[in-house]
């Protein structure tokens, strides 16, 4: 009987040297003549693990890690095929307390299936839910979306179901379905995780969205700097298109719908829906204003249904298994599962899927294990780098939408960024008005203005120029850029700026002169 041996093609565990680790194995099964298939799966999301590898046995999935292209022959020595023990041996991988403990329904073929393999697919349920909705109708598809609760998981928390219901309802002779996976926070590599490792679900997410709202085309927009997600995409789109599943006869229904991949050139403003419909249509990526909304004017000046990654990802388990079975997870008005990212001056960083309403606490020194260096947590940043810097005082906040709003926080795309006692909150709140100044696309003066204006103020701050004049004018910049900004890039930039003066009063103490020369 043939042996799989599983070795991630995710960009992670790439990054990490799994292609090494692949080649070795594959030369030891020829050296030796084994019997052995080498599948590239996607990632298990235990980073700190990486590159992990995985034999199948009569037990179940056994785990080696993290694994160096130096170890293989060693492994093999040791009994690798049998799952036997090594020092590098986890046990079995699904007994791995970091996926255990985990609510796995968005992510729950990652790292388990052949990412291009439409069989592989299928055995674990996929497509079931396209099934299911082919033969639902458009508004009950909607309906199901709705009464599940789910919202967008790209950061704004706005509800899928009545996006989907505006644009099922707008008229129009064109409709479009256009995934946003320009993933550009810092801490965020869930979009990018399903991308390559279970392309298919996104496929079958996207095309329940256009049967839903009366959309024929679909695309994929995600940024260049995701080489490996952008080939893995383009395939699986192929294979589904050959086998089927796209086209103008889906699953040889009465529905057509089709995706076409479109990589940007990385600007953090082509997150915000309107700059990316900009930039999809080949125009400068700003912002536009609102209203008209995307969902009665998007692509094109038509009816368009933006939606992040994981958004459109969760819906293929909600229209399986329905929205009551989904609901079910979660806590207040935030339901269902959230990918959560940890990452930064943390131990155990990696993707964790669970049900909302986990403290903040908990997923960072339970899950995440605390600090690398071992040092003290001083604040974790929730959010990307517009997210507030939360303290230990906050860490009893339950990770839902409505409690981070409550304490100036925001989800945003679901990344944790941990940092020690030995970071400067000053320099981190300077570094957000810097990131905004760069970034900015320049459309509205609160924006593009006064980032520059605060990067300045910092400075000044920092080199004891009217220290407590300056802090108030800083307050004054945040507050004028909050509330006066075209997007959430000006507009949520004053929320680690404010989180950092509030929450570490001490870093923003004015030093020498001659200290902030050096």
């Amino acid at each position: 009987m043939t042996v799989k041996i599983f070795v991630p093609r995710d960009a992670a565990a790439l990054a990490l040297g799994a292609e090494k680790v692949a080649k070795a194995i594959a030369q030891e099964i020829a050296a030796r003549g084994l019997d052995v298939k080498v599948v590239r799966n996607g990632s298990r999301g235990m980073l700190w693990l990486e590159p992990l590898v995985e034999v199948e046995t009569d037990k179940g999935r056994v785990a080696y890690g993290p694994v160096k292209a130096a170890d293989v022959a060693g492994l093999f020595d040791a009994g690798l095929l049998e799952g036997k023990s090594h020092n590098l041996c986890l046990g079995l991988t699904e007994e791995i307390d970091f996926l255990r403990q985990q609510t796995r329904l968005t992510f729950a073929r990652c790292g388990i299936t052949d990412p291009l393999s439409i069989a592989d697919y299928r055995a674990h349920r996929g497509f079931a839910g396209l099934e299911k909705a082919i033969a639902m109708a458009s508004a009950d598809i909607v309906k199901q979306v709705t009464d599940s609760g789910l919202r967008g998981r790209g950061g704004a928390g706005f509800p899928t179901g009545i996006k989907w219901k505006t644009v099922m309802d707008a008229a129009g002779p064109q409709k479009y379905i256009v995934c946003n996976a320009d993933e550009g926070d810092s801490a965020t590599f869930a979009d990018r995780m399903i991308m390559e490792g279970d392309p298919f679900v996104l496929i079958e997410g996207m095309t329940i969205a256009g049967i839903a709202t009366g959309a024929t085309k679909g695309y994929v927009y995600t940024r260049s700097e995701y080489p490996h997600a952008i080939a893995t995409m383009t395939e699986a789109v192929e294979i589904a298109r050959a086998a089927g599943f796209l086209g103008a006869s889906v699953m040889g229904s009465k529905y057509a719908f089709d995706i076409e991949i479109r990589s940007g050139a990385g600007a953090y403003v082509c997150g915000e829906e309107t700059s990316l419909l900009n930039s999809l249509e080949g125009k400068r990526g700003i912002v536009r204003a609102k209203p008209p909304l995307p969902a009665l004017q998007g692509f094109l000046g038509r009816p368009t249904v933006v939606n992040n990654v994981i958004s459109l990802a969760s819906v293929p388990v909600i229209m399986d298994q329905g929205a009551e079975y989904y609901k079910n997870f979660g806590m207040g008005r935030s339901r269902g599962t959230i990918p959560i990212q940890i990452a930064g001056n943390v131990k155990h960083g990696g993707l964790y899927e669970v049900a909302f309403g986990l403290t903040l606490g908990e997923i960072v020194d339970r899950i995440g294990g605390g600090t690398a260096t071992g040092r003290p947590v001083k604040a974790v940043q929730v959010g990307g780098p517009l997210g507030a810097y939360f303290p230990r005082a906050l860490f009893d906040t339950p990770f839902d939408y409505e409690s981070f709003a409550a304490k100036d926080g925001l989800i945003g795309h679901a990344g944790i960024t941990v940092f020690d006692d030995s970071a400067d909150m000053l320099k981190q709140a300077r570094f957000a008005m810097e990131f905004c100044a760069i970034e900015s696309c320049g459309k509205c003066t609160p924006c593009r203005i006064g980032s520059t204006r605060g990067v300045e103020t910092a400075d000044k701050i920092r080199a004891g120029i009217e220290p407590e004049k300056n802090k108030v004018l800083l307050a004054d910049l945040c507050n004028t850029m909050k509330f006066g900004s075209l997007c959430a890039l000006g507009g949520f930039t004053p929320y680690p700026v404010m989180s950092a003066m509030n929450h570490f009063p001490e870093d923003f103490a004015p030093t020498p002169l001659i200290e902030a020369a050096e």
